[in-house]
């Protein structure tokens, strides 16, 4: 059973002292490659190294993270795209960008901004987008409608929504939802909603390691070789076999990301 984990901040110093073994632990579980979001500035270089010692395994994205827009963001933003051409790897997205009011509005028109230039950025650069939404999605949806028609789909990462929420995504061509550990959650509502509102041909696996560990590793690292746990429950929730889950979702990955 192979699958693509298709958010994993590998490069990030959580996994510093042991990043061999846990990318030797996700070849063994099944992952036939994994796919590493920018945040910042300073991860393109932490996703450079990481793509370099692992070439075609890690995939890297470059762009900045709603979190971390400040008010220096289009400077970082413009310097993030002269950096597109000196890449030592080939960016397979433009992300993780969105919004995020979760915890602030400080810079909430910042945050507008950076997430409006960064969508143009990815129909100028012809790439899908690795979405990150928080308490946002009207806003978010707002401004992507302004480029419906041009955008060259990719991911709503980490969707925990209810099924208005979940079709309203679907609307935009070419983009799947990110699935990850909160599936397995006990409260989680994602074991109805997704049979209900997302056919199995528009989601994708993902960890956002090393973050959100899904049951029963949660409270610990989240890593790649624990998605057979979501395969698992996925299986259970669409009634069909954890093989054909990790088939779809993985051509889902390809298609999406091409790759």
């Amino acid at each position: 059973m192979l699958f693509i984990d298709t958010h994993t901040h590998i490069d990030g110093e959580e996994f510093r002292e042991d990043l061999e073994q846990v990318i030797q632990r996700a070849k063994e579980s099944g992952a036939e490659c994994l796919l590493v979001p920018g945040i910042n500035m300073e991860s393109v270089d932490t996703i450079s190294e990481v793509c370099r010692r692992y070439p075609g395994y890690c995939h890297g994205m470059i762009g900045l993270h709603p979190e971390d827009v400040k008010a220096d963001y289009a400077e970082v933003i413009e310097k993030m795209k002269k950096r597109m051409g000196q890449l030592t790897f080939k960016p397979v997205a433009i992300g993780e960008v969105g919004l995020d009011f979760y915890w602030s509005r400080e810079y909430e028109q910042e945050q507008l901004d950076a997430f409006e230039r960064q969508v143009a950025w990815s129909v100028e650069a012809g790439l899908p987008l690795m979405i990150h939404c928080r308490k946002a999605q009207n806003e978010m949806v707002k401004i992507m409608r302004r480029y419906e028609g041009r955008l060259h789909g990719g991911v709503f990462h980490c969707f925990t929504g209810n099924e208005h929420e979940a079709q309203e995504l679907l609307q935009f061509k070419g983009f799947a939802l990110g699935i990850g550990g909160v599936l397995t959650f006990k409260k989680s509502n994602l074991p109805q909603t997704l049979p209900a509102a997302v056919p199995l041909t528009r989601v994708v696996l993902e960890t956002d390691a090393p973050y959100m560990a899904p049951v029963p590793h949660r409270g610990e690292r989240n890593e790649s070789s624990f998605i057979p746990h979501i395969i698992e429950k996925m299986a259970e929730a669409y009634q069909v076999t954890p093989d054909e889950v990790a088939r779809i979702t993985t051509d889902n990955a390809k298609s999406i990301f091409h790759i």
